[in-house]
């Protein structure tokens, strides 16, 4: 297996470092509803046999089994994740699966020392780094031209909608350090991407962009 690289944590990371160490062990669970969401991102990715992609805040490896149905065996992933306790469960399921082409690297994606250039990078319910400019422009730096980029995740719906947007505070208070930029999650993607695209659920409490890297 490729080895898991470690950095410490840094004192202004704490609070999402706790965040995703009390949610590790229940973190499967809590997403299983929103999978379907998951599955449409990576198939928006438009993956082929031997792509490299960059799974960013992968979690405990929840993306692996379906972007490896897409790349295959001779794709590449990888997979970036800052909280340890995460990231353990994401090398057991590596180790379980016996999946070779995965490298972990246990580090902000700001900091995060990318090798090569990857066909796609997939940002499935990452607030945190969406919003973070030093990451988005770490990841688009080991993006080829023309590489297709997806995020989903939470957003605020219209104000009338005062049902959904009580479960996207609630959802949002428990997994993100902070609600700015709810209203428009993707909008540092918008000034990096060619021809994005924002759709949402039809309850408009999830969104999911996409776009590509400009030729």
């Amino acid at each position: 297996m490729p080895p898991v690289t470690q950095q410490p944590p840094s004192q202004d990371r704490q609070h999402a470092l706790a965040q995703y160490d009390r949610r590790a062990q229940v973190y499967d669970l809590e997403l299983m509803a929103f999978e379907p969401i998951r599955h449409h991102a990576i198939a928006l990715l438009n993956l082929a046999p031997g792509d490299a992609v960059l799974d960013l805040g992968c979690g405990t490896g929840l993306s692996f089994a379906p972007l490896q149905l897409a790349i295959g065996p001779q794709g590449r992933i990888v997979g970036v994740e800052q909280c340890p306790e995460m990231l353990d469960l994401a090398q057991a399921r590596l180790t379980r699966h016996g999946w070779p082409n995965v490298t972990l690297l246990n580090t902000p994606v700001e900091d995060a020392s990318l090798q090569g250039m990857a066909d796609a990078a997939l940002f499935h319910f990452t607030h945190d780094i969406l919003r973070h400019p030093d990451a988005i422009r770490n990841v688009i730096s080991h993006l080829k031209p023309g590489a297709r980029v997806v995020a989903a995740g939470l957003q605020w719906a219209q104000p009338w909608a005062w049902a959904t947007n009580c479960f996207v505070a609630a959802a949002a208070l428990h997994s993100v350090s902070s609600l700015d930029g709810l209203d428009q999650p993707w909008s540092l993607l918008a000034g990096e991407l060619d021809d994005l695209e924002v759709s949402s659920t039809p309850w408009s409490g999830i969104y999911i962009a996409k776009g590509q890297v400009p030729q």
